[in-house]
């Protein structure tokens, strides 16, 4: 890896590309500590200092490199449009208009990707009043016992709501820069620049706990197993072979290749992950908001720990649920099975049509079994390992946040792979 971005350093235009991706995303960083107008960071970094990262707030953090516990510009970091870009896949199944678009190629896919924009900005403002709301109620760090906005004047709380909703629409702008000029998913790498940006001062911090340098070392290590753990499943993939019959066109003659169908053992990637932990994060977001000597809050509060049989088991099969949900929606065996058919081709030994579907539905849940099951496990892996060590907080990395830096990395040095070797090829005659 490190030979390949050595190699993109000594080509000019990709030195350029790199560059630019780097300047972005410390640009990116720089608006993660920027404090919002109106925000007393004084009382911020005490309020933070007294709280736990937990529930659906510390989900959200985690994507925005701590920006939204800070009140920044990026507070809400890039999980709006995470948000709006699963909505309007999820939409495809329940809106034909949308499935068209999909099917039009480039010009359809241009249309969703403004649609997803909209929704982004919309959700901007949603999750920016929900929380300045919170913050400015003390709801946001309910320990503290000093107020984050000390000015609660309608004018103010609205140029925060303004300004946190603009900083959302300016990270899907960087993002999307990244894409068209620099290297990699612009998105995914704004995420990954978040999480890796808090990952050496949480890892740090477990030093400073009782017989903390063993814990230290023994966090490490697990961290480097489930690293190794991703890379090897996440290029696993089961390969279905495709043969194309021979067709003559004219004088010309066409098929008779041999391809295969790749499906990742993998299939849903991280969301069923996002999914299950925003959906059973709710209840003790709700539970805020209520009196906290009523029954049921004390219930949620008691039962939605994360480390807790309740949430654990309920954690579990969200999962494996959006295991499956999410790749019935992106793998469709039918419409793969009428492309294949149009084109001449086929699976050997099993005949075309109705028994193909069949078949390829018969092979991608089994494969969505072993991917689930992995995923479940990689999930997990952050509980097992506080109760074991007997930390008592959360540990600063998760299964989620393995599978995203793990991916991205290994994306984006694929890219910059392809691109070398477009730039460095050998001539047929040399």
């Amino acid at each position: 890896m490190l030979s390949a971005f050595m190699q993109a350093f000594r080509t000019p235009d990709l030195r350029g590309k790199l560059l630019f991706t780097l300047g972005i995303m410390a640009l990116f960083r720089l608006g993660s500590v920027l404090p919002t107008p109106g925000v007393d960071i004084g009382n911020v970094q005490v309020c933070v200092g007294q709280s736990q990262d937990a529930g659906l707030l510390g989900l959200i953090n985690v994507f925005s490199g701590g920006a939204l516990l800070q009140l920044s510009v990026f507070a809400l970091g890039i999980m709006p449009y995470i948000t709006a870009s699963i909505i309007i896949q999820l939409l495809r199944v329940v809106i034909p208009r949308f499935e068209e678009l999909h099917k039009e190629g480039q010009a359809g896919n241009a249309t969703l990707t403004q649609y997803t924009r909209y929704l982004t900005i919309g959700l901007g403002v949603l999750q920016s009043s929900t929380i300045v709301a919170t913050a400015a109620s003390n709801t946001l760090f309910p320990t503290c016992t000093v107020s984050v906005i000390p000015n609660h004047s309608p004018l103010d709380l609205a140029l925060m709501i303004l300004t946190m909703t603009a900083g959302t629409g300016l990270i899907m702008w960087l993002g999307e820069l990244i894409t068209e000029r620099g290297i990699g998913n612009g998105m995914s790498l704004l995420i990954f620049t978040s999480i890796v940006a808090r990952m050496p001062q949480n890892l740090l911090s477990i030093i400073g706990t009782n017989n903390g340098v063993a814990k230290f070392l023994t966090v490490l290590a697990v961290i480097l197993l489930a690293t190794l753990a991703v890379v090897f499943i996440e290029q696993a993939s089961r390969r279905i072979p495709v043969q194309y019959a021979k067709r003559m066109v004219g004088r010309r003659q066409y098929g008779g290749s041999t391809t295969y169908i790749p499906i990742k053992i993998n299939t849903a990637g991280v969301i069923p992950v996002i999914f299950a932990s925003s959906i059973l994060a709710m209840p003790q977001l709700v539970a805020q908001f209520g009196n906290q000597q009523s029954r049921w809050v004390r219930w949620v509060m008691d039962n939605f720990s994360q480390t807790d049989t309740v949430y654990l088991v309920g954690y579990g099969l969200l999962i494996l649920f959006f295991a499956f949900f999410y790749t019935a929606i992106t793998f469709n065996p039918e419409e793969i099975a009428d492309n294949m058919r149009k084109y001449g081709g086929f699976i050997p030994g099993i005949r075309a049509g109705e028994p193909t579907v069949r078949y390829l539905t018969h092979v991608i849940n089994r494969v969505t079994t072993a991917g689930s099951v992995y995923l479940l496990a990689l999930a997990l892996l952050p509980t097992a390992a506080v109760i074991w060590l007997g930390l008592s907080h959360n540990l600063p990395f998760g299964g989620t946040t393995i599978l995203i830096m793990v991916g991205v990395g290994l994306q984006t040095v694929k890219e910059i792979n392809s691109q070398l070797q477009q730039r460095h090829y050998e001539g047929f005659l040399s």
